[in-house]
This record gives structure tokens, C-alpha cells and sequence, in this order.
């Protein structure tokens, strides 16, 4: 009796709520001039295309292997300058290691800048900067991991257990051991995992820049689809599923499997010595 009770009263509000989605989508439909019968006027040219995209290419192979090892080095070269230059910046965005409020809040405001530059557009923009290649590529995955993985570091810090930090501080230490012997430490196998997962979104990514003249297998599919070469369309598609993939799965045992275990102590000890 209570459930119907339920139901009954929440029923005008529960209307109320769908009408306004349906009146949101027909003015969403109105303003955007969408014809839906203008799918079935164009069916022809649908079957057409499917036509020649469900046959692919598989003798242009081999002219995608270099095209897809670009892809992969743009990938991998764009993901380490990320983590490296994002890692100090996620390090400076946390008050648990700066203790000043100024300095974390302008690393913030970098982080906030860098990630609501949509890749395309900065892909855009540095291909005018540099030109069209791999350079270009690997630049923008550069600052797109930069601002994915350091606001995840930035978390990543944010959750770690202080005492170690403040155990550091009161023996005298500086900010680099507090980083190096309290802190990373803590965080190390977060990071291994977040520059994975970065690594894989970057290899779908890496595939659409192509479109803007970054360079990689992206370039491929752009012009065979302004050739109107969709067999070889669907081969580049079906190359880049099995790449992605591939990756996905590795990532993810890798991930799975993290274990890794790094003694700072020494590393510090290695770094001083330059």
C-alpha cells in the first residue's frame, strides 16, 4: 500500500519531468533544422558507401605499418613528456606539500587552463605553430596527458597518509626529501597506473589528430576518406580497433598485476650526485 502511495504521489512531479524533456527536444529539434526523413531519402548513397566500406582493402596493408608505429611512438613520447611535466605541477597544486596557498592555487589554475583546451583545437593550433608532423603530434599528447594525469597526481597526493610528511618536516628536511622520502613513496604505484591508463587514451587520441595534420595513422584514414577510398577507410578503422585492443589489454593487465616498488632513498641518493 505504501508503494502505490509512493507512486501515486510522485506521479505529477514524474510527468512533469518528462514533458519537459520532450519540450527540450522539440525545440532542440526545431533549432537544429533535424530532418529525420532525409535518412531514408539518402539510403541510396548509404548502401552505396556501405557498400565499399564493408570490403576492405586488406592489399594496402602494408602501406599503414608506418603510419600505425608513428601512432604508437607519438603515443608513447607524448605520455612520458606529460607525466614528467605534470607530476612536478601535481606535486605544487597540493597544500600537504607546499603549506602556501598562492603557489598552489596558480598550479591549479595551469591545471584548469591546460584541460579545457579540447585536443583538437590545440592540435589546430600547434599545427599552425610547428606545421603539419609527427613533432606536432607528440606535442599536443604532450599537453593533453600533462592535464589529465596531473590532476589525478594532484588527487593521488591529496589522500596520502600526512604522517610520513610531517615526520619528515619535523627531522629538518627539505621539499625535495619530503617529495622523494615521504610522499612518492605513497603514491607510486597511482602513478605507474594513471600514466597506463593515460597511454591508452592517448593511442585513441593519437588517431583522430591526423585529422588536424598531427601526423600518424590518422593522416591515412583523412585522406583515404577524401579520396573516397572507404575500403581502405574501414581497413584503417579495423587497424586501429585491433591496436586499441591490443593496448586495452595490456594496460589493463599491467594495472592489475602493478606491484612495483621503488626505493627513493637510493634514487635520491643518485640524483644529488649531478
Amino acid at each position: 500500500m505504501k508503494l502505490k502511495d509512493t507512486i501515486h504521489r510522485d506521479l505529477p512531479k514524474n510527468l512533469l519531468i518528462v514533458l519537459i524533456i520532450l519540450a527540450l527536444l522539440f525545440i532542440s529539434v526545431i533549432n537544429t533544422g533535424v530532418d529525420l526523413m532525409e535518412v531514408f531519402r539518402n539510403s541510396d548513397q548509404m548502401w552505396r558507401f556501405l557498400s565499399r566500406f564493408l570490403k576492405p582493402d586488406f592489399s594496402y596493408f602494408p602501406n599503414i605499418i608506418k603510419p600505425m608505429i608513428q601512432t604508437i611512438k607519438m603515443s608513447i613520447y607524448g605520455t612520458f613528456l606529460g607525466v614528467i611535466t605534470g607530476l612536478p605541477i601535481a606535486f605544487l597544486g597540493s597544500m600537504i606539500f607546499t603549506k602556501n596557498k598562492t603557489i598552489t592555487n596558480i598550479a591549479k589554475f595551469i591545471m584548469g587552463v591546460v584541460r579545457t583546451i579540447p585536443s583538437l583545437l590545440l592540435a589546430a593550433i600547434l599545427v599552425a605553430i610547428f606545421g603539419i608532423g609527427e613533432f606536432t603530434g607528440v606535442m599536443t599528447i604532450a599537453i593533453f596527458t600533462f592535464g589529465m594525469t596531473s590532476q589525478l597526481f594532484y588527487q593521488a597526493i591529496d589522500t596520502i597518509e600526512v604522517g610520513a610528511v610531517e615526520a619528515q618536516e619535523s627531522v629538518g628536511a627539505n621539499k625535495i626529501k619530503v617529495a622523494f622520502y615521504a610522499i612518492l613513496p605513497q603514491i607510486v604505484n597511482q602513478i605507474a597506473s594513471y600514466t597506463l591508463y593515460a597511454f591508452e587514451v592517448n593511442i585513441r587520441a593519437s588517431t583522430v589528430l591526423g585529422y588536424v595534420g598531427a601526423g600518424g595513422i590518422g593522416l591515412i584514414m583523412n585522406t583515404s576518406l577524401g579520396l573516397m577510398r572507404y575500403d581502405r577507410v574501414s581497413l584503417v578503422i579495423l587497424t586501429i580497433f585491433v591496436l586499441v585492443f591490443i593496448v586495452d589489454g595490456l594496460s589493463g593487465y599491467l594495472r592489475r598485476k602493478l606491484s612495483w616498488q621503488i626505493n627513493f632513498q637510493k634514487l635520491f641518493l643518485l640524483l644529488s650526485l649531478f
